[in-house]
Parts: C-alpha cells; structure tokens; sequence
C-alpha cells in the first residue's frame, strides 16, 4: 500500500478520471456561492423571482461571471467543473420541471432513451479509458 505523503498530490489524480469530477473540498470553495443560489430554489417564492429575471437573480449572488453564465446556458458539465455539486444542482433542473434522468442524459451526450436504457443495463462499461495521462 502506498502511502499519501502530499494530500495535493492525491487530489490532483482525481482530474485524470476520464468523464468524472471528484467533489471535493476545492470544488466545495469554489462553488459555495453557486451552491447556496441553487438551494435557495427551494422556496417557492425564490423559484417565482427565478422565472420572472434569471440574470437578476443569479446578480444576487457573489458567483463568478462564468458561473452565471454556465447556469444560465443550463450548462451542468461546466457547473461541475467550477464548483457545482450535482445534487444542488438539481434544485435548477427541478425548477425548470425537469427530471434527474432528463438533465444527466444531457450531460452524457446522449439522448434519453439511450441513457435510460445504458443505466437500466447498469451503467456504462468499466472498459475503455481509464486515465487521460496515460491515454488507457
């Protein structure tokens, strides 16, 4: 068993899983704002403010340009890579009265009958790339 001398080190490694974004403690930093704005989607009387001005709304927020910008092109892959939590995230698609399977088939390039059916056969296949370092 190797043993983790430099936590950053061990953290970086998660970057090189193909197709996969590891939330961690960075991520969390840096989409707290963007979190916290889609949770506030819980309450009715914030869904309503949403619909009526999205960018208003989202200038509420201490989030960064790109990620309002993701947010507003409805763009999960990027809220992911700039500190969006997939769950919180849901409080976005939920509002725009779409279901979990709906927004993450958009998410895998893939339209919805094929993802259903992939993830009904159990998901995709541990086959095929494992690293982007190592190109395997």
């Amino acid at each position: 068993m190797t043993r983790v001398t430099d936590i950053h080190e061990y953290l970086a490694e998660f970057d090189d899983i193909p197709g996969t974004r590891v939330f961690t403690a960075k991520r969390a930093r840096q989409g707290y704002h963007l979190n916290q704005f889609a949770m506030s989607l819980m309450k009715a009387e914030n869904r309503e403010r949403w619909k009526a001005d999205e960018r208003a709304y989202l200038d509420g927020w201490a989030m960064t340009e790109e990620q309002k910008q993701a947010v507003l092109d409805r763009d999960y892959n990027r809220l992911l890579d700039l500190g969006g939590n997939i769950y919180f995230m849901a409080k976005v698609f939920s509002t725009d009265g779409q279901s979990f399977l709906q927004a993450v088939s958009t998410m895998s390039g893939m339209g919805l009958d094929d993802y259903a059916a992939m993830m009904l056969a159990g998901g995709r296949s541990p086959e095929g790339q494992r690293s982007t370092k190592e190109g395997r």
